[in-house]
């Protein structure tokens, strides 16, 4: 008889692959479908606290940033130290593939191949239908009791198994991996412990542009959801701001990234969907990688506690638990994106806001350990102040 897995994660990025090697360190009989040769556009940042929890190896951070540099709409810079500690940055090349590797070695399978559906037989149990990546190959069948979708924005998972899945808002990022300069005479703009954030509507209308290193490389790119952007022309035109139109185009990547947090995560039987096929994208930043991790284990902790209580209705616990952490740093975040990224009057205010060094050290605070800071309040009353006296033009842009 073929083996019924306890549970099969589809999707081997961070999301999934976390899932994985978390279920499968907890003993039980853990499958993962990965679409080989799939890098996800992403600049790569992770906070210390994602590299401490998860034990990433220094192997794995290809750069350690310890400057972000702020870029306005009319070329004003704000510089921002980051204090006590560095940023990492990953590349998603390499870095996916550590983590699909750990969830095997913790005793997880591995399959390489597309998702196509979930099936049923006559007694309701589910098994994953696949098409393997061997040429020709016919679909396969992974029997078990309950389903990862770990598959991405716009995931077949949830378009296809949770009610209003096919339904989520999305902005498509765009970047190139590039050739770092290889000295300062070669780019002067460029440094290679430094993230630059280009907020202009000029390269995105209502996101922003990035050129973060990777060490040998750098990350250039930009995400919009507005649909007549010429992503590749915003791009060549962020290079040239940067001084890095001549460096070597090493690959190029686009994906859809998801703006907010799907309302319901779960089938109510045998499917819940995590990471960015839940929408779990912090708006604002557009981080990710941390949050999709955090969302897998989230789902793992879910389908953990359906499996011993033998009821399905539990698998709603990982958006529960999720939103019950990260709720209100998403709606915080939102609002900032829908106050100051809706022009560039806006977006020159905001660069102008992040002078202030209350809220350098608060936002960095919140970054580095993931939650928003409350212990200082004269400095969110300081900060309210300035937002206010922006927002009604009180004071100069710049």
């Amino acid at each position: 008889m073929t083996e019924r897995y306890d549970v099969v994660v589809i999707g081997g990025g961070p999301c999934g692959a976390t899932a994985a090697a978390r279920l499968a360190q907890e003993g039980l009989s853990v499958a993962l479908i990965d679409k080989a040769g799939r890098i996800k556009p992403c600049g790569g940042a992770v906070p210390p606290r994602l590299i401490k929890d998860y034990a990433v190896p220094d192997d794995q951070i290809v750069a350690k940033i310890n400057t972000a540099r702020m870029i306005s709409p009319t070329a004003n810079r704000v510089d921002i130290a980051i204090e006590n500690g560095y940023v990492g940055m990953v590349d998603r090349e390499h870095f996916d593939e550590f983590l699909r590797v750990r969830a095997a070695e913790a005793g997880a399978r591995r399959f390489t191949g597309t998702f196509l559906k979930v099936s049923r037989d006559a007694e309701g149990r589910p098994s994953v239908i696949y098409r393997p990546k061997e040429k020709d190959a016919e679909p396969a069948s992974l029997p078990t009791r309950y389903v990862i979708g770990a598959d991405g924005a716009r995931s077949n998972v949830a378009r296809q198994e949770i009610p209003d899945g096919g339904d989520i808002d999305y902005v498509i990022a765009y970047h190139e991996i590039i050739k770092a300069p290889a000295n300062e005479a070669e780019a002067p703009d460029y440094h290679p412990k430094r993230c630059d954030v280009v907020y202009n509507g000029a390269i995105s209308p209502d996101f922003y542009g990035w050129v973060f290193p990777h060490g040998k490389h750098a990350s250039v790119g930009m995400g919009t959801g507005v649909r007549n952007v010429d992503l590749k022309q915003a791009t060549a035109a962020l290079r040239e701001a940067s001084g890095l139109a001549d460096c070597e185009t090493v690959r190029t990547e686009g994906a859809p990234i998801p703006l907010k947090p799907m309302k319901r995560w779960d089938n109510g039987k045998d499917v819940v969907v995590a990471g960015d096929a839940a929408g779990v994208v912090a708006p604002s930043s557009g981080e990710g990688i941390y949050y999709a991790m955090m969302c897998g284990d989230a789902a793992a902790d879910a389908v953990k506690v359906a499996l011993a209580t033998a009821n399905p209705a539990k698998l709603a616990l990982a958006r529960k638990r999720f939103m019950k952490e990260h709720g209100m740093v998403f709606r915080v975040l939102g609002r900032m994106q829908d106050t100051w990224y809706r022009s560039d009057d806006r977006r020159e205010r905001f660069v102008t806001l992040c002078r202030d060094i209350d809220v350098q050290r608060l936002t960095f605070e919140a970054y580095m350990h993931k939650k928003l800071v409350f212990a200082k309040p004269w400095a969110h009353i300081r900060i309210f102040a300035k937002n206010i006296a922006h927002l009604t033009r009180l004071v100069p842009a710049s």
